[in-house]
């Protein structure tokens, strides 16, 4: 028995750390809640998946809540979404309206459906992190970690299996130094005069700025429209 808390985590972490990469087993267990929700467990969980060593969960009161234990990811703060609407439309919108959020983000996704919401993620949430989980407490668990696009390479070449929880970074504090929407609108327009098409500008222009894909098409359109009736 070893004690690991809030105030000698990194200390207990250092000593921890050699054990496992040696090939040792540690179970983090505490004497109150889920381990490693809003729990000093977390510390070791990311330090252990900085060094690519396993961690598995042992069945808890929901798979939303062992997804994030070994997700790597912030679980201080979070927001479980479930299931995203299968309907495209309605599916964005919701994505639109938790891209500020700075919470670890919660889904569920079903097999058939992931290679479209990964997609989504990406084009509106941007290339965050995220750790997808999968058959949690069974045989054939599996975790895996890395940026969206990153997990969009990899079910390329991997057909997905199994039911999915995934974990997603939360948005990262803007600075007074980013973009402004008319600046992220004046590079899509920058891009479609190099010959891209308006939807893929737009796009791209959202991937650098950090605005969403549909904001920067609005003011495009709006332009354009305004400009034709000039």
């Amino acid at each position: 028995m070893i004690s690991y808390h809030e105030h000698n985590a990194r200390q207990r972490g250092e000593e921890i750390l050699p054990r496992l990469l040696e090939g040792e087993s540690c179970a983090v267990v505490t004497d109150a809640g889920m381990p490693c929700i809003s729990d000093p467990g977390e510390e070791i969980v990311k330090l252990c998946a900085e060094h690519g060593i396993e961690v598995v969960t042992v069945p808890g009161p929901t798979a939303a809540m062992s997804a994030l234990a070994v997700s790597g990811l912030d679980t201080k703060r979070f927001c479980f979404e479930g299931f995203l609407s299968v309907t495209k439309r309605i599916r964005r919108e919701h994505l639109e309206q938790l891209k500020p959020l700075p919470q670890t983000l919660i889904f569920y996704e079903a097999p058939h459906k992931l290679k479209n919401t990964l997609a989504d993620l990406l084009e509106i949430l941007g290339d965050r992190r995220i750790s997808l989980c999968r058959e949690l407490t069974k045989v054939h668990e599996e975790v895996i970690r890395g940026t969206v696009s990153e997990m969009i390479g990899f079910y390329n070449e991997h057909e997905p299996r199994g039911e999915y929880v995934l974990i997603v970074e939360g948005a990262k504090e803007k600075k007074d130094s980013e973009y402004t929407l008319e600046q992220a609108v004046m590079l899509a327009e920058e891009l479609k005069g190099k010959g891209m098409k308006p939807s893929e500008a737009c796009r791209e222009a959202a991937r650098r700025t950090g605005f969403g894909k549909s904001e920067i098409y609005g003011v495009l359109v709006g332009r354009r429209d305004l400009q034709s009736k000039g």
